[in-house]
């Protein structure tokens, strides 16, 4: 049995994970692309989105430019509330 952890559940999900989710998947190509991809973990009280970074970009050394300038800014465009985007 495989789980999808980038699904969120019904019931406890924030109103903003599904718009967070469909950012991802969006921009998940270009990371794919790479040899990298881009996970989905939470969203805090905060609105800041926990994501982990695997693949070629869990040791990029740009990782971190990937994910502000690019991750970050699209998700912060398309979903309101969310204040950053960091990656765990």
């Amino acid at each position: 049995m495989t789980t999808d952890i980038t699904t969120p559940d019904a019931a406890s999900a924030d109103p903003r994970e599904a718009g967070v989710l469909e950012a991802i998947d969006a921009i998940r190509p270009a990371l794919q692309a790479d040899g990298g991809d881009i996970v989905f973990t939470n969203i805090d009280g905060a609105g800041v989105v926990h994501v982990e970074l695997v693949g070629a970009c869990g040791t990029c050394p740009i990782s971190t430019q990937t994910l502000k300038a690019g991750v970050e800014r699209i998700i912060m465009d398309r979903v309101p509330g969310i204040t950053e985007v960091v990656a765990d």
